[in-house]
């Protein structure tokens, strides 16, 4: 491709296209986020894909107002966001474009980061982080954190393959003239997880491409939403959303494989087995018989397709997890291979050995654990759980350590180091250590849960929230091994309890399990703030209801 003269990043350069179906109530904010990035914006492009709500009344009262909002209204629904945003891309004028979903929004100053990047490099494409907002806690969580801790340019993608697990279109800028060489768009219609198929033609086209560490979109989770997002609607019985992210991926390796990008086309085999195998496994034992057996039969076919180099590039839990269901013609031992695709991963009894290996099961013993032996112990998937025991006499935490194929034996489990982390700023609000003792095939220790502790660490944070801790431990081997992870929320004690304070009147305590199993607790102090828990409680259900 021919060089380009670099525009300066003040002028207007962009066109930010914004889509949205019957979100009446989110896509004003997503607009006003894009016209608020400054001169940078040339225009905004709505497309509303055939809404029947007040979508199209907001878009009309933005663009009486602001002159550089363009709304484009489809007259059928496409199903899908490929074609919308093919609708956007036909009339931008821009010689950059950039892509925002209708509930979400672009971060201050996204456009110029972003802008200055592509103008500095001289790259066709660049991205910034994304940060996925838990709502209506406020949670944060960074997308794809590793790929975004500093600034970078690399000539092809194919000099980072890791690039594939950022399948997302909304946090990056394209030089428009580079999609249109390569005749560069989404798929049209109702195609789910269209953006795994566009980023692969992107990357397939092997752009300089430039990684920024400014966060430019604000990815908002709306979990309790009565209309969930494509990518949160994963329930039905049919395992259609697992059928349509099968596709995706299919078409997204096609793409590699087609450009001759073959080693993109094997990162994005293992990105498929660390990421969304597991993503999708560990929600596998909450959905019903029939979403479980097509589920089982469609991985099962799509795994087919791997060979043996792309299992043992993929994380071990991730390898046995596609021998499992590759090995058995149906579902089982869903509550192992849920915890098995957690994060962190758990591995449950039974530790079975054929011959001296460790394997799945006796009655799988074609599904090989290999390097269970020998992989160091803060690598292996050990399970310890944590039963909380909270009321107005007891405070305390009751740790077991299990056993994993003999390794933990072999060890010597001798203490356990906890300590409970704020979620937010990563505080360290308590810290307790105990000797752990044999019980069984365990190792056990109780362990003071000092809520005043917590308390106290709250009075010196900020925020007017509850605080959220998350519980991990250390345990300690006399062989010096050590391995540190978060523990599996276990026992009848998560639920909420109203403690007396001699110093707060009552905290609000609530050991709970996250998504991923492991133990977090919940504490509002005082009666102002545990009311306020009670009533966002409340007003999560209603919305449910709605």
């Amino acid at each position: 491709m021919a060089a380009e003269a670099h525009p300066t990043p003040s002028a207007a350069q962009v066109s930010v296209i914004v889509i949205g179906y019957n979100d009446a109530e989110h896509i004003a904010d997503a607009v006003l986020s894009a016209l608020s990035q400054g001169t940078a914006v040339a225009q905004v492009i709505a497309v509303d894909d055939a809404s029947t709500d007040a979508t199209a009344e907001v878009l009309d009262d933005l663009a009486v107002r602001f002159a550089r909002l363009r709304v484009v209204r489809r007259t059928s629904n496409s199903g899908g966001c490929g074609s919308p945003r093919n609708d956007g891309l036909r009339r931008a004028t821009a010689p950059y474009v950039m892509f925002l979903d209708s509930d979400d929004v672009l971060e201050r100053g996204a456009v110029d980061a972003l802008l200055t990047a592509a103008v500095r490099h001289g790259a066709p494409v660049v991205a910034g982080a994304c940060t996925r907002r838990e709502l209506p806690d406020g949670r944060d969580v960074r997308w794809q954190r590793a790929l975004f801790l500093q600034e970078a340019v690399h000539d092809s993608p194919a000099e980072l393959p890791r690039l594939v697990r950022d399948t997302l279109c909304v946090n990056k800028l394209y030089a428009r003239s580079f999609l249109a060489e390569h005749g560069i768009a989404f798929p049209e219609g109702a195609f789910r997880y269209e953006d795994f198929v566009f980023t692969a033609e992107v990357l397939a086209a092997a752009p300089r491409i430039a990684l920024i560490p400014d966060t430019v979109y604000i990815w908002h989770v709306r979990r309790s939403a009565a209309r969930p997002s494509i990518s949160l609607d994963r329930a039905g019985a049919d395992a259609g959303n697992w059928r349509s992210r099968l596709e995706a991926h299919r078409r997204a390796v096609e793409v590699f494989e087609e450009a001759g990008q073959k080693q993109l086309a094997h990162a994005t085999r293992v990105k498929f087995l660390d990421y969304d195998l597991r993503m999708y496994a560990r929600e596998l034992a909450g959905r019903s018989p029939g979403h479980r057996a097509e589920w089982w039969r469609l991985t099962r076919e799509h795994l087919a397709a791997f060979d043996e180099s792309e299992l043992l590039a993929a994380r071990a839990p991730a390898r046995w997890l596609a021998r499992v269901v590759s090995a058995a013609e149906s579902p089982r031992d869903l509550e192992r291979l849920t915890e098995l695709a957690g994060r962190p991963a758990r591995l449950l009894p039974p530790y079975a050995r054929v011959g001296g290996v460790p394997v799945w099961d006796t009655d799988l013993p074609e599904v090989v654990l290999d390097r269970m032996d020998s992989k160091p112990l803060h690598r292996l998937p050990v399970s310890i759980d944590a039963e909380p025991y909270v009321g107005a006499g007891s405070r305390r935490l009751l740790i077991r350590v299990h056993e994993l194929y003999g390794r933990l034996a072999a060890a010597g489990p001798r203490t356990v180091d906890l300590e409970l982390r704020h979620r937010e700023d990563g505080r360290l609000g308590l810290t307790r250590d105990a000797v752990l003792n044999p019980k069984g095939s365990s190792w056990t220790a109780e362990i003071l849960l000092d809520l005043d502790a917590l308390a106290a660490a709250r009075d010196t944070g900020s925020g007017s929230g509850p605080d959220v801790w998350d519980v991990r431990v250390r345990v300690r081997c006399a062989d010096g091994s050590s391995l540190y992870t978060g523990v599996r929320a276990a026992g009848p004690g998560l639920r909420r309890t109203a403690v007396p304070d001699r110093h707060r009147g009552v905290l609000l305590v609530h050991p709970y399990a996250t998504a991923g199993g492991s133990l977090a607790v919940r504490i509002a102090p005082g009666p102002r703030a545990a009311a306020a828990v009670v009533a966002r409680k409340l007003r999560r259900l209603a919305g449910r209801r709605r």
